[in-house]
């Protein structure tokens, strides 16, 4: 039991690490990569605007778009 004690810690030291390492810190020059239009979620934010005007439109309902819940007004 000792020893499934020290791998499990050890393991859990290592995907500490492992996940503290995922964030990086972006420098002034990288920014411009980033805001391309490729990692955007909508490239052209207009045309988001109207698909998004022309569903709320269309079912009659608007909201539930990118948060959580189902959009009917629950709390």
């Amino acid at each position: 039991m000792n020893a499934l004690c020290r791998l499990t810690c050890g393991l859990a030291v290592v995907v500490a690490a492992l996940v503290a390492t995922g964030c990086a810190t972006v420098r002034p020059w990288q920014r411009g990569r980033l805001a391309s239009e490729c990692m955007q979620f909508a490239p052209d934010p207009a045309m988001a605007a109207f698909a998004g005007h022309w569903q709320e439109s269309r079912e009659g309902a608007s909201g539930g778009a990118g948060l959580q819940g189902g959009g009917c007004g629950c709390k």
